[in-house]
């Protein structure tokens, strides 16, 4: 790209030479670049094909966490990941984690992990390297589910590929990433070993006042939900967190590495209980942000750093004064199923192709078409008094609530005719935890996912109303929300 810039190309033509380069790459690479079904859902465990509605004697739970980072921060070049490309970290302002938990109901039919990874995301590749780690070491007996959610922090190193040096370079590294896996794994195999019984409870906290969304309409889920589990030896407990915002505090300027405020949140945590946590982002497409992001992003000497920290802390702080917790019944159900998706992104066929994305794509014989291969999930804690939804990308809100811009505020004229995730399940309360077990990137309703007429993905377009619809380019496709949320909806009504 900065070659064709150089030539004094015109912007037009700059991207549509990109276009057909990728075309004529895609079509002429080899299939072994490209992943088969049956390789992408090897490691994917089933989970329940029905769920269960009989509790078990009592909550087992046992957390670990890794330390992510190499010590060779600002000697050798990592690639900061969220911002922009070719963003050498300089430092560490605080460590990446994997920090996992393991889950039983003592129902006898195996536990379930979770697990969270300070990073912007990892694609499902790279999470069934983790799960083919935990599960040939053999040392879980009876496991029901792996699940690796990333934090999805926009100052972490890159574990995606798309922030490296140049446009059509690596961003990560090989080495690093093998110690994530690795840490990860360790975690799992640790939080396993580390199981205690105990108790459960959930409650929620109204955030609406933290939370600032920057894309029309604005929706998101106004309620941060918090999973407690108190030991029953009277040790210090772990703390689950989902809020839907967008770790991106320290700003396009940042140089160092940091899990951003997640990292503080759980700092809160810790010094006012002594106890550990998990951060599950939610459903943050679209652009769900802390309530100053524009400051953050847009004022010069404003103090992102300090900003982010006392943000973290306030966080921290909301979820350990809720004040209307639940006991769970120990029972825990999970169900997952593989998805095909048709690939409509040039620029996600050209990543894989350079071996820049790591996701699990498909490619039919004398074809140019292609599938990305990913997964959901369905998880229930409780007499149905939880139902969590695993999503693959980041996904808008509305997608969950069902509260989409009317025919004539959309983009493409029409209104938006989905059966929402909040329609899915009869569960006192629910959420979505995002970027789990797959980066998908952004996840958008067909009324208002709108391309460049000419372009299409590799150019950002304004509609008729003046919205930048920037996040059109980092998605896989307009038909992904869709056979997204029909597939959890089969999903869902299959399980009872």
């Amino acid at each position: 790209m900065k070659v064709l810039r150089f030539l004094g190309l015109p912007n037009a033509v700059r991207h549509l030479i990109l276009f057909l380069v990728a075309v004529v790459v895609f079509t002429a690479s080899p299939f072994s670049k490209f992943t088969t079904a049956d390789e992408a859902s090897k490691y994917m465990l089933p989970g329940d094909g029905t769920f269960s509605d009989t509790a078990g004697s009592g909550w087992t739970l046992g957390f670990a966490k890794a330390v992510l980072t190499p010590d060779d921060v600002g000697k050798k070049t990592y690639y900061i990941a969220g911002y922009n490309s070719n963003n050498p970290a300089e430092g560490v302002l605080d460590d990446m984690y994997a920090r996992a938990v393991y889950l039983d109901d003592n129902t006898g039919r195996g536990g379930v992990v979770l697990c969270a990874v300070d990073c912007v995301g990892l694609s499902r590749h790279d999470v069934n390297d983790i799960r083919a780690m935990v599960i040939e070491s053999g040392r879980i007996p009876a496991l029901r589910s792996v699940n690796v959610c990333a934090t999805h922090t926009h100052s972490a190193i890159d574990t995606q590929g798309l922030w490296g040096k140049s446009y059509v370079s690596d961003g990560k590294d090989k080495a690093f990433m093998q110690r994530l896996k690795e840490g990860a794994a360790a975690a799992i195999l640790a939080a396993y070993d580390a199981r205690r019984g105990g108790s459960l409870y959930y409650g929620t906290a109204d955030v609406s006042d933290k939370i600032a969304d920057t894309r029309t309409p604005v929706d998101f889920n106004p309620l941060l939900t918090c999973i407690r589990f108190a030991p029953a030896d009277g040790g210090s407990g772990v703390y689950l967190v989902n809020l839907s915002c967008h770790p991106e505090l320290l700003g396009r300027g940042t140089k160092n590495v940091s899990a951003d405020f997640p990292a503080y949140m759980g700092r809160e945590i810790e010094a006012r209980t002594g106890g550990e946590f998990l951060f599950f982002n939610g459903a943050i497409g679209g652009q769900l942000s802390a309530d100053r992001i524009d400051d953050v992003l847009k004022t010069p000497d404003f103090d992102c750093e300090a900003y982010m920290k006392q943000y973290g802390k306030e966080i921290g702080d909301i979820a350990l004064n809720i004040s209307n917790e639940q006991a769970l019944t120990p029972l825990v159900n999970i169900k997952s199923q593989a998805v095909t998706l048709p690939c409509e992104n040039p620029i996600f066929r050209l990543g894989k192709v350079l071996k820049i994305l790591d996701n699990d794509i498909e490619k039919k014989p004398l074809s140019t078409k292609m599938n990305v291969l990913t997964e959901i999930s369905y998880l229930e804690l409780g007499a149905k008094q939880i139902g969590v939804f695993l999503i693959p990308g980041e996904l808008y809100s509305e997608l969950y609530s069902g509260n989409f811009l009317p025919a004539a505020e959309s983009a493409n004229g029409f209104d938006a005719q989905y059966k929402v995730l909040s329609q899915m399940t009869d569960c006192e309360h629910s959420f979505v935890a995002g970027l789990c077990n797959d980066a998908l990137g952004y996840i958008i309703p067909d009324n208002d996912f709108l391309n460049n007429e000419w372009l299409g993905f590799f150019d950002i377009c304004k509609d008729q109303f003046g919205r930048t619809h920037y996040e059109e380019t980092n998605s896989v496709g307009p038909q992904t929300a869709r056979i997204l949320l029909d597939a959890m909806d089969a999903l869902t009504a299959s399980v009872r």
